[in-house]
């Protein structure tokens, strides 16, 4: 097989960005994989008391602890439970979070330029500001995650 890369297939780093998409109540959301760490089947989520109610509570992973979000709760999605369920590491600002969600879908490449789209203005269960853009790789609409904004915000996410 030939590998070779035609010119016009060659991209910038800065055209082409990784993300990690994944799956919240049948509808496809990414992160930038940047700000993923690691995926981990669910194990003993330990709740704690007086956090939001979308903390679902902590986990200890590897000596340390972890706190983890239920992202369909922090977007007002009905609750669901499934064996596909993961939890997405990330890390901001040397802070370690988990991010509860239904499943892993893929890690896929996206050309900034050709196939991210700004937010169109809509009446959805996530607020706008929330969302950095909609990936479009051919059919599909990948909706792509703030997730400085949507974790470290204090305002509720509902519209």
């Amino acid at each position: 097989m030939d590998y070779t890369l035609r010119e016009n297939e060659i991209m910038e780093d800065s055209e082409r960005k990784q993300v990690v998409v994944f799956e919240l109540a049948d509808e496809e959301y990414a992160v930038d994989i940047t700000q993923s760490k690691q995926i981990i089947k669910v194990s003993k989520i330990t709740p704690v008391p007086n956090t939001p109610a979308y903390v679902r509570g902590v986990i200890n992973l590897r000596g340390q602890i972890v706190p983890v979000v239920d992202l369909r709760k922090r977007f007002g999605i009905n609750s669901g439970t499934g064996e596909k369920e993961r939890i997405i590491t990330i890390e901001y600002e040397d802070m370690l979070i988990g991010l509860l969600v239904d499943d892993i879908k893929e890690v896929l490449w996206y050309d900034t330029e050709k196939e991210l789209e700004s937010a169109p203005e809509i009446d959805t269960a996530v607020r706008q500001d929330y969302i950095k853009g909609v990936i479009k790789k051919g059919k599909r609409l990948i909706v792509l995650i703030d997730l400085e904004k949507l974790l470290f915000e204090n305002r509720p996410v509902s519209a």
